[in-house]
């Protein structure tokens, strides 16, 4: 049977650059061992089934497959699933925002879209879970070996290593600068050693040294669990940055924003837009957008 899929490119404006995704936005009929199956076909970070929903206030169910296993959630699949389902009219858009409610393993995710001239813009989901804070990781000095880095390249004290997860667990990893950035070289055998077992053993490794103007943070993701040496743009991940910065931040009333850089050493540049709500020193809620970009159409034949 032939199913229609698309590709994009998220979190970006420019064709080549940000975090490849492609997505089947009528899926019903495949199995799991089939949606598995395509995914390691395309090699792209994430590939998204889209289903009808099976709630009331859903409007559509998405199941998102790395090349080795389904997540529960991920950023820049939900992001651009919403962009491409509003590009191609499979979805409605009649106001200069539609919200959306995607239900996925983590629960119900809100997506507004933004559009101009009747065009999907920009994208941006609120994480449908809180932060999650993780045990304590492995020593710095472990994790600074696994990394191909000196001790002393990674940040303690207030930005020391922590797990966190709004649905996926990270281990972030702060360092000092860009140039530090881009010199990690993950070794597998210590990261087996030190993380195969831990709760997070998706790395996060960033730092407050960007390269454009007006962005807060340079940052790399490596998730050999996954299936993913690197990935160019990981909304999930930045969903959960959104709880450790915020959670460190003084502010007690209001909202935090960043910006994110990813994938630049990767030659696919990527902006994630990040921004965490707070209430008497609480996080309260979470949001991370972008722009996303549609760049080809298919037909796959899948045997029955």
């Amino acid at each position: 049977m032939n199913y229609q899929f698309y590709t994009a490119d998220v979190f970006t404006d420019q064709i080549f650059g940000g975090n490849q995704l492609a997505v089947f936005p009528e899926a019903e009929g495949l199995t799991s061992t089939q949606m598995q199956l395509i995914a390691k076909e395309f090699n792209y970070s994430e590939t998204v089934f889209v289903l009808p929903p099976q709630t009331p206030q859903g409007t559509r169910r998405l199941r998102i497959f790395t090349p080795g296993a389904e997540l529960p959630f991920a950023g820049h699949p939900t992001v651009g699933t919403a962009y491409i389902l509003a590009t191609i009219g499979n979805i409605s858009i009649t106001d200069e925002i539609t919200t959306l409610i995607f239900e996925e393993g983590v629960g119900l995710v809100p997506v507004k879209i933004r559009t101009q001239n009747g065009k999907p813009v920009y994208t941006e989901l609120t994480a449908a879970q809180l932060p999650e804070f993780g045990d304590e990781p492995p020593s710095i000095p472990e994790l600074a070996a696994m990394l191909s880095l000196d001790r002393n390249d990674l940040m303690d004290g207030k930005y020391s290593p922590q797990a966190v997860s709004c649905g996926v667990p990270f281990l972030f990893i702060p360092i000092h600068n860009r140039e530090i950035l881009a010199r990690v070289n993950l070794n597998k055998d210590r990261w087996k050693q030190l993380l195969s077992g831990y709760w997070a053993n998706s790395i996060y490794v960033f730092c407050f040294d960007p390269e454009l103007d007006g962005s807060d943070v340079r940052s790399r993701m490596f998730a050999p669990a996954l299936g993913v040496e690197e990935d160019p743009a990981t909304g999930s991940a930045a969903t959960a940055l959104g709880g450790y910065l915020g959670s460190r931040d003084p502010l007690s009333e209001g909202t935090l924003h960043w910006r994110i850089e990813q994938g630049f050493e990767m030659g696919r540049p990527s902006l994630l837009q990040v921004e965490t709500d707070k209430k008497g020193g609480n996080i309260t809620q979470i949001r991370v957008g972008g722009a996303s970009v549609l760049v080809s159409q298919g037909m796959m034949n899948i045997p029955i």
